[in-house]
């Protein structure tokens, strides 16, 4: 199947870290656009270090760019990165608040280079009382609201992934699209920004209105009252589980054939779907003893014929092996590297998640996670640094360059 790069000819510097500004140089990277990671000299990004649940943060997010690995405290780091910025199209970072002005590249220094640059700034809370809060997913999970309203009452929990970073970081390539858009129209770059306090809040936009809307007070998902009467996890014989959600009067109809419910069919007090919300503790505990006498096998059989949504109760790991990933390039395979180095292997990891075109192509891996500094010199040669001068600064510190790559860590060809 073709890939597709529709940003190609875009050049782009990022200054990141963890995920926020990692996803969105991923995005920009796989839609075609040459994302350059700038690494703090000599040891890198710190997320390479990372250990626990965010030790694979750097091989998810960090695929598909180059790495230039330079001491940007230092006057001539300063000077290389000022050098890129004059023909570059975006800067993207989510340092803390503050720290890209300490270092000479916040958006007034670099816009007065490049007039036409677009500067994504991508942090915690946009402007307001909180804008100089250090903040982190978690955080405004717990802030917003998000964290109350996944776990069970009293017991706020996190989500069980880094939501926030990721839409954020999504936000941020709209809001960065579109400043692109309005470039073409007046030749001049702006500053766009994301938070990721505002995005938990707009996460929360729908709970807000409900209150409103349906006269009544706000529960926790584990303990709502449900929009519809089967929209929940159902254990089957052994150990497998399905979420079964029955969301039509047809989808009822269908489902209750399936499973050879017809008490249910035949009691005029679940005819309708706002019926059968107020009869769900009586509804429930029936398919849940049908459910427990079939096999995990034969229930997924019956709600694939039933036409209704359903899903095994899956872990991440399953999405390895994944049917419907794996038919149509829904994984691509990226190199993971074990503890920083360039030691570990190719696993297949989620593709970004859109298609184009009538044959749906999805973009795809351009090239592998890179070590640190394993653009550097490539980068710098094509601002005009001559050997000479690339020898003076490696000896200085000022930069870094680590030849070649990570087994089976190639460049992918593009098509």
């Amino acid at each position: 199947m073709t890939t597709v790069h529709p940003l190609q000819g875009l050049k782009v510097l990022e200054f990141s870290h963890a995920v926020m500004g990692p996803t969105a140089g991923l995005l920009l990277a796989e839609l075609g656009a040459d994302v350059v990671k700038i690494e703090p000299a000599p040891n890198g990004d710190p997320t390479r270090q990372l250990a626990g649940f965010a030790a694979g943060y750097f091989s998810a997010y960090c695929r598909s760019k180059r790495s230039l690995a330079i001491d940007l405290k230092h006057p001539e780091g300063k000077a290389l990165v000022h050098r890129l910025v004059a023909d570059a199209d975006v800067v993207l970072e989510n340092y803390g608040p503050g720290t890209m002005d300490r270092l000479g590249c916040g958006y007034a220094e670099l816009s007065a280079i490049n007039p036409r640059l677009i500067y994504l700034a991508l942090k915690g809370y946009l402007k307001g009382p909180y804008e100089n809060r250090p903040a982190l997913d978690e955080v405004v999970q717990f802030h917003a609201g998000l964290a109350w309203m996944t776990g069970p009452p009293g017991k706020p929990m996190r989500a069980g992934a880094s939501v926030n970073d990721i839409m954020g970081a999504m936000f941020g390539v709209i809001a960065l699209q579109s400043a692109l858009i309005e470039r073409q129209k007046t030749g001049k770059g702006t500053i766009v920004s994301a938070g990721l306090f505002e995005n938990a809040c707009f996460l929360m936009s729908n709970y807000m209105a409900g209150m409103i809307a349906g006269e009544q007070e706000l529960r926790p998902m584990p303990a709502r009252r449900g929009a519809w009467a089967i929209y929940e996890p159902f254990a089957t014989r052994g150990e497998g589980q399905v979420f079964v959600g029955v969301t039509s009067d047809s989808q009822w109809t269908r489902f209750i054939k399936e499973f050879d419910l017809q008490q249910l069919a035949d009691d005029p007090k679940l005819a309708t779907n706002r019926l059968r919300t107020q009869q769900r503790e009586y509804i429930r505990p029936i398919i849940q003893a049908r459910l427990l006498e079939l096999d995990l096998d034969d229930v997924k059989s019956r709600l694939e014929r039933a036409n209704v949504s359903w899903a095994p109760v899956g872990k991440p790991s399953d999405l390895f092996e994944d049917a419907h990933l794996q038919a149509a390039g829904g994984l691509v395979d990226v190199f993971v590297g074990k503890g920083g180095g360039p030691a570990g292997q190719v696993v297949p990891l989620p593709a970004l998640p859109m298609a184009f075109g009538q044959d749906r192509a999805r973009p795809g891996l351009v090239r592998q996670p890179p070590l640190v500094g394993q653009h550097t010199e490539e980068v710098l040669r094509g601002i005009g640094v001559s050997p000479e001068e690339f020898v003076r600064l490696s000896q200085a510190g000022v930069v870094v360059s680590t030849r070649g790559g990570q087994a089976g860590a190639a460049p992918v060809a593009q098509t």
